[in-house]
């Protein structure tokens, strides 16, 4: 019981909330004076329409902490399609990319016709007619700003991409604990799972379809594979002692996760196909949170086996396990970046626990976040953001910073915690 106390006072996810929202909104803490300047007219014909696509459009550029849109109110005319637009009147409002459109109803759906324009080239870079449903705008829209995103950036968009988060209620023995699915924006939020007993460390399946995570609700930790458009789910995992930390393999074939079954808790490699489980590291430590490099031939980990917790490389084959970190005397929960390059994690500073980058390269580690009580970094899958939970006043709010630390954005709940968020894969 002591080794089971001091592991989850380790990585363990606290809630500490009075109620919970499960329906997140953006805000904008901070902007890069790097940020591209770009102007989204709205469209013409979106009137009577259930959701603005140009400002659906306009937020995810922002959001990104690449584009810094201009106000509606300082447009001078509002073009609709590429032949319309006057580059000097855009020239002189000092914008360099223009967004323009019109949105056709089309039976039970819509077709929205987009262009975006260089204005300092006076040329029009891409353009292209979307249909979409009536209850699906948002995720047209989300598509409109991927492909304007990886048109100007040569870096593929996120916007349609997921996130899933934990929420809790209550007080005490009545908390209610729920497993949630969001569009990278924080809306649309669905449910995936509700309990009375705790939910932990969600981890998406590479094709974006499944979650892994722990549940309490045996009352003691377990692995669940979830399918997430119907519901069906299996316990993978009913070990003794500590089911905890599930990552997925590249392809999709295995999970690592940290168990204690034959002891101290160590990293282990789990065939869902046959449930078999092969031990990865063997130490007098605490090892866990675990985390698969893209190629698939090792994995990160945390391990307290230097006096407190630092991140660790363990190549699979060779057997090979290293120490990344040695900055500072507490480093955790580190994810690669979708090239392999970097890994992010939480740090501890003088001024708290952030999120913070370091180069597999250099090994130069830089802080990102500017928040205090930072946790549970994820990645976005083309590598641009880092989503986390953190404090805002008494609740727990999700927060995301740009991979070069000059931009950032909260989505908080209307009350209540949020945590321990999971970006999705590339959805298609």
């Amino acid at each position: 019981m002591q080794i089971l106390s001091k592991v989850w006072l380790f990585c363990a996810l606290l809630f500490i909330s009075s109620a919970a929202s499960a329906q997140l909104t953006i805000e904008i803490t901070r902007g890069s004076d790097q940020a591209l300047p770009i102007g989204v007219v709205p469209f013409a014909g979106n009137e009577g329409m259930s959701e603005d696509i140009a400002q659906i459009v306009q937020d995810d550029l922002e959001r990104s902490g690449l584009f810094d849109p201009l106000e509606r109110s300082a447009m001078f005319e509002k073009p609709s399609q590429a032949d319309d637009v006057e580059f000097g009147t855009w020239r002189s409002l000092d914008v360099r990319y223009l967004v323009v459109g019109r949105a056709q109803q089309t039976g039970n759906g819509y077709q929205l016709q987009f262009d975006l324009m260089d204005i300092s080239g006076q040329r029009r870079m891409i353009g292209e007619t979307v249909t979409a449903n009536a209850n699906d705008l948002r995720g047209a829209a989300h598509y409109i700003s991927d492909q304007i995103f990886e048109a100007i950036t040569d870096i593929r968009g996120a916007f349609s991409t997921s996130i899933a988060y934990i929420t809790a209620q209550g007080l005490g023995d009545n908390m209610q604990f729920g497993l949630y699915v969001a569009d990278a924006d924080g809306r649309n939020s669905q449910q995936v799972l509700t309990s009375d007993q705790p939910i932990m460390s969600p981890a998406w399946s590479p094709d974006g379809r499944k979650l892994a995570y722990v549940s309490f609700e045996s009352e003691r930790p377990a692995i669940y594979i979830q399918d997430v458009a119907t519901g069906q789910r299996v316990q993978a995992t009913s070990f003794d002692g500590i089911n905890g930390a599930p990552s997925w393999s590249p392809d999709g074939r295995r999970i690592a996760m940290s168990l204690s079954k034959d002891g101290q808790p160590e990293i282990y490699i789990m065939d869902i196909a046959n449930r078999s489980v092969e031990r990865i590291t063997n130490s007098n430590s605490i090892d866990t949170e675990p985390a698969w490099s893209p190629d698939g031939r090792s994995l990160l980990f945390t391990s307290d086996r230097s006096g407190g917790p630092q991140i660790y490389q363990h190549t699979l084959g060779s057997g090979e396990t290293k120490r990344l970190t040695f900055t500072g005397n507490y480093n955790a929960r580190a994810r690669y970046s979708p090239d392999g390059d970097q890994i992010f994690l939480v740090h501890r500073s003088s001024r708290g626990y952030q999120v913070a980058r370091q180069d597999l390269d250099g090994g130069r580690l830089v802080v990102l976040s500017d928040s205090t009580r930072d946790e549970s970094p994820s990645v976005a899958p083309n590598g641009t953001m880092v989503i986390f939970a953190t404090q805002q006043g008494n609740n727990g709010v999700l927060s995301a910073v740009s991979a070069d630390g000059r931009s950032s954005f909260r989505l908080p709940a209307a009350q209540g915690d949020v945590r321990d968020p999971a970006w999705s894969p590339f959805l298609n």
